[in-house]
């Protein structure tokens, strides 16, 4: 029973995603957004709208009155099929000119939103068919999640927004209601407008509080769908690192082929400076290519002696300088010059060396 409790408790989802599974989620469409902030954004951007277009809206609808809706108006053009087709597209044209740009606003606050939170994304995954969709127990799992629950708590709260600041605005502009009949239908409409501008920003700005809860709920559940178990941080590892068995092999090959070139360097040393047993140097000065020398190979204990060993094969100087031999080993590294605090230390072995060769520095 231990051995099971421990498994389970190895395979919980406690590890926070990888970059690579937050990218292959989002290749699947699996991202997170609240669609109560962009209904929020797009209720609010309306209400706006309609509120600095009222006067325009106005306009065009007393003049649609006044064309069609007076009686005299109607009596002449409604018994004949012309003036009903006019009638028709102009009342057709007056209301697009009046609604689309509002409804147009609304929409693009809805795409700013959504592209706020997620940015641009094209997958056609979502819409490839699956089994679980057509899976009654699946279906019975979505129908009584946890996720379910929670947005019909959502929907009951904004209902209960929505009844409740309705209400106690009706029952505070009542008194005004009862004069409607008494107005003109310009005054009515500013009236029921104004009305109706304040409940919805009233409601607006609620939905705009539980849409920012909403949004870090969205965050938070759409993170922990994403953890990983320890197992899957491992084997995502070797996946993308490779088995660390295969790349220390890597390394010992790379290794091998670099310790073979710096073999072949050896041979066109000009000296080689041993410690003597535990560090060799080999050096290389040409004054055509380098302006200090150049550390054409060194290595310690083993290597080391492969270098004197192959620069005796090759007739290359070896010189004993044992604290000049650590320094050079220790300081720089193949294919690099030497420092300049060594220079004169190096030079006064150059020169030795020449001097034995017979040739000019």
């Amino acid at each position: 029973m231990m051995c099971i409790d421990l498994q389970l408790f190895a395979e919980e989802r406690t590890e926070k995603a990888t970059p690579k599974k937050r990218r292959e989620a989002r290749q699947r469409g699996q991202i997170f957004r609240s669609v109560e902030l962009n209904s929020a954004a797009a209720l609010i951007i309306g209400l706006l709208a309609l509120k600095f277009a009222s006067s325009y809206m106005m306009k065009r609808l007393c003049h649609a009155y006044d064309l069609y809706l007076q009686p005299e108006v109607v009596y002449n053009q409604l018994y004949t099929y012309s003036g009903v087709v006019a009638m028709a597209k102009d009342i057709l044209y007056t209301t697009a000119l009046t609604v689309l740009p509002v409804c147009g606003l609304v929409m693009l606050a809805g795409l700013a939103v959504n592209y706020w939170q997620v940015g641009f994304i094209f997958t056609s995954r979502p819409l490839m068919p699956s089994l679980n969709r057509i899976n009654p127990l699946e279906g019975l799992k979505r129908i009584f999640s946890k996720r379910t629950l929670v947005e019909l708590l959502k929907s009951l709260l904004k209902l209960m927004i929505v009844v409740f600041i309705s209400y106690r605005e009706f029952m505070t502009d009542i008194g005004s209601l009862a004069q409607l009949a008494e107005w003109d239908i310009k005054k009515s409409f500013f009236a029921v407008a104004n009305m109706a501008f304040n409940i919805g920003i009233k409601i607006a700005v609620m939905f705009i509080i539980l849409a920012v809860f909403d949004y870090f709920y969205q965050w938070w559940e759409y993170e922990k769908s994403l953890r990983m178990t320890k197992q899957e941080l491992k084997d995502e590892y070797k996946e993308v690192e490779g088995h660390p068995l295969i790349r220390s092999r890597i390394r010992e090959r790379q290794r091998q082929i670099g310790l073979r070139r710096m073999m072949q360097e050896i041979p066109k040393a000009d000296v080689v400076i041993t410690n003597p047993v535990h560090f060799a140097v080999a050096l290389r000065y040409d004054p055509k290519e380098h302006d200090a020398p150049v550390v054409v190979a060194k290595g310690q204990d083993y290597v080391a002696l492969k270098i004197k060993e192959i620069a005796k094969k090759h007739g290359v100087y070896i010189v004993e300088n044992k604290p000049l031999a650590q320094m050079l080993y220790k300081s720089t590294e193949i294919g690099q010059a030497i420092p300049p605090e060594l220079f004169r230390a190096v030079a006064e072995v150059l020169a030795f060396v020449y001097t034995m060769k017979g040739k000019r520095i």
